[in-house]
């Protein structure tokens, strides 16, 4: 199959449905997933959208391997504006949804406008229905996707937390597959749609089937050589970290107040292998199977982020209460990671060790809801919100784990531990293992990082491949997959664009340079030496080809984003 080209653009105002190609050299300069999405949204949005208004559209993308031989390719990607942080937003999710919508006969759906009643749409072999979904409207997602599975659809949906528009919310994929977060489940809810449904038929082929094979086998013995993803992932999934991370004194405790719980054990991988019968669970085409299931209730075993936010940030050791608040989370539609966050910061700002209260609150669209930034400022007391740009930070405490507290500042949609994945070199080992509590080398390495992360979000590829895998199996990957040579160099500068364009889209949100930085608490007491942060961050931003955090007129020209950058001269910015 060539590069990705099959476009489909969905009003539901008017109720229109057009086809069109992809333009060649948006292919070529985007590739796919990621990258298309953000370089679609920002040529659709004019500045200052409301994300929640009928102006803002939501893109569903796949990438070029998507669905395809090649392992660790079941993902697909959700780009809007994010109701929760302002900034441009992708989100991604794995199981079988984003083959499944290749093999329908799309490659990328734009979905614009509002629905007058709820709706849903219903695509099987390129034939496109928008459908009533009054039944449906005020379901969660697990009832709602017992009914829309049935006759072999791939399910896509909101649950109530995206119908009330909580910025939190989340849009969830055969029940327990989230793009969880930036709140993309409430731009959904905003347009009144609260499914989208997915059949096909059709033969999902690479160019050069030759030269996959060898592209598959290398990817393979690296990937089976890799004792964290056909070992650790293996075994006990995602839980396998708290263990690591606890020991290592860098697991968010007590609303990130402390680096270690007492009691970890109680809420790891290895616990809940001992006291659950586990059944495994894997998306398309995946060997790690990482995700679990209590075989006896049925219900999902919690990742390692939601353990870390409603464990041991919460200062609670019940894994039972871990389970119960994941169950609630996935079924109501909520981003773990931000609900598990704001139930922490409640806890401080409370005094409560109680994770049921503040829960309840958030799917009952309470004040809490709105996540951990709006709601410590609204109690006036916004140092006990630990977020960045908005975002909430996820499970690794960034004072010991440096190169990640410089890509959580210097993130284009908020704290995030994906865009840079850190984790791998400074925790992991992978691909080898470098001092984690020294900023010396990282502002070069990160934004490297970044690029490679942005283009295999762009061939939306799971980011485990990435503990295995290089730019030049990437690379060799894709040019297998659309029959065109790509060098690593190339897909580099390819993620480089993509950062870049995302950052475009921030700066004309009106996003400064200064939220380039880490909640206050990070730097107090024997935390990071801020000045040295901030010497590292102008370091990141020369590598980068920054000033102040804006991309210069030669940089944008080297990426070919002069057109898109335009706007930086009319602003005299």
């Amino acid at each position: 199959m060539p590069h990705i080209e099959k476009l489909l653009e969905i009003n539901l105002e008017t109720e229109s449905i057009k086809t069109r190609k992809l333009e060649k050299e948006i292919v070529k300069k985007y590739i796919g997933g990621r990258g298309i999405g953000v370089k679609l949204l920002f040529d659709a949005l004019s500045p200052n959208v409301d994300p929640l208004s009928s102006e803002n559209i939501l893109i569903y993308a796949t990438g070029p391997l998507t669905g395809t031989v090649v392992p660790l390719s079941g993902r697909h990607v959700v780009v809007s504006k994010s109701p929760l942080t302002g900034t441009v937003f992708d989100s991604s999710a794995g199981g079988f949804f984003g083959r499944e919508l290749r093999k329908s006969g799309f490659d990328v759906v734009i979905i614009k406008g509002s629905s007058e009643k709820p709706v849903y749409l219903e695509i099987e072999n390129e034939h496109v229905d928008i459908k009533d979904a009054k039944d449906i409207w005020g379901k969660n997602v697990k009832e709602v996707t017992s009914i829309l599975s049935n006759g072999g659809y791939k399910v896509s949906c909101i649950g109530k937390a995206g119908e009330k528009l909580i910025p939190i919310s989340s849009i969830m994929s055969e029940y327990s597959h989230a793009c969880g977060r930036g709140g993309l489940g409430a731009v959904m809810g905003s347009k009144k749609l609260k499914a989208f449904l997915v059949k096909g038929d059709k033969e999902l082929e690479v160019s050069d089937k030759e030269k996959m094979k060898k592209a598959i086998s290398e990817s393979m013995r690296l990937l089976n050589a890799s004792p964290i993803a056909s070992k650790g992932l293996a075994y006990y999934g995602t839980p396998s970290l708290v263990n690591l991370i606890n020991t290592m004194r860098i697991m968010p405790t007590d609303n990130f107040r402390k680096t270690h719980f007492e009691n970890a054990y109680k809420v790891s991988g290895e616990y809940i292998a001992e006291n659950y019968d586990i059944k495994k669970r894997t998306c398309y085409n995946c060997f790690i199977a990482c995700k679990r299931e209590d075989k006896k209730r049925g219900i999902e075993i919690p990742e390692y982020e939601t353990i870390a936010m409603f464990g041991p940030n919460s200062m609670n050791d019940d894994i039972e209460k871990i389970i119960q608040a994941n169950f609630i989370c996935n079924d109501y539609g909520i981003d773990t990671i931000s609900a598990g966050n704001s139930v922490s910061c409640y806890i401080e700002l409370e005094g409560k060790k109680d994770i049921e209260t503040p829960l309840k609150e958030i799917i009952e669209g309470g004040p809490l809801s709105q996540g951990s930034f709006r709601y410590s400022k609204c109690k006036g007391k916004e140092n006990s919100s630990m977020s960045v740009k908005g975002l909430e930070i996820p499970g690794y405490d960034p004072r010991g784990v440096l190169g990640l507290a410089l890509s959580y500042a210097t993130s284009n949609r908020g704290a995030c531990h994906l865009r840079a994945y850190m984790v791998g070199p400074e925790i992991l080992g992978k691909p080898k293992l470098i001092d984690r509590l020294s900023f010396s080398g990282k502002s070069g390495l990160i934004q490297i990082f970044q690029n490679i992360s942005a283009s295999v979000h762009s061939l939306v590829m799971c980011q485990f491949s990435s503990f295995a895998l290089s730019e030049e199996e990437y690379s060799n990957l894709l040019s297998a997959g659309v029959g065109e040579t790509y060098t690593s160099e190339e897909l580099i500068k390819t993620g480089d664009r993509i950062y870049n364009l995302e950052r475009l889209f921030n700066i004309r949100e009106n996003i400064s340079y200064s939220e380039d930085t880490l909640p206050d608490r990070f730097f107090e007491n024997d935390g990071i030496l801020k000045e040295e942060f901030n010497s590292v961050l102008k370091e990141y931003y020369i590598y980068r080809g920054w000033n102040k955090g804006i991309p210069t007129k030669e940089k944008l020209e080297s990426l070919e984003l002069k057109k898109e950058g335009k706007f930086l001269v009319e602003r005299d910015i």
